[in-house]
């Protein structure tokens, strides 16, 4: 087996030894990655219908109104993208 198979196949302990040899090597390193967290987004919606969708949370024993409504809401555009490409798809053929 030549070196290149040898680090493919490498177990974690093997992952974990070679990283730590290389942790003082600059040079084995990628430049860092900066990440920056999006700001929550503020949604405001009529008082009875945030009533309602309170009710709804309980009654799906959510742990609050805004993770139900933030779950609801995910679940509803991975549909509309699913339908926008399907009709996108039956266009093109």
């Amino acid at each position: 087996m030549n070196s290149r198979n040898k680090k493919t196949m490498l177990n974690q302990e093997g992952i974990d030894r070679l990283v730590i040899s290389q942790s003082d090597d600059a040079a084995a390193w990628d430049a860092p990655i900066r990440v920056k967290r999006s700001k929550p987004a503020t949604l405001s919606i009529p008082g009875e219908l945030a009533a309602r969708a309170a009710f709804l949370a309980r009654l799906h024993r959510e742990a609050g109104v805004d993770r139900w409504v933030e779950r609801i809401v995910r679940e509803r555009v991975e549909l509309e993208e699913r339908a926008f490409r399907e009709a996108r798809k039956k266009l093109a053929s």
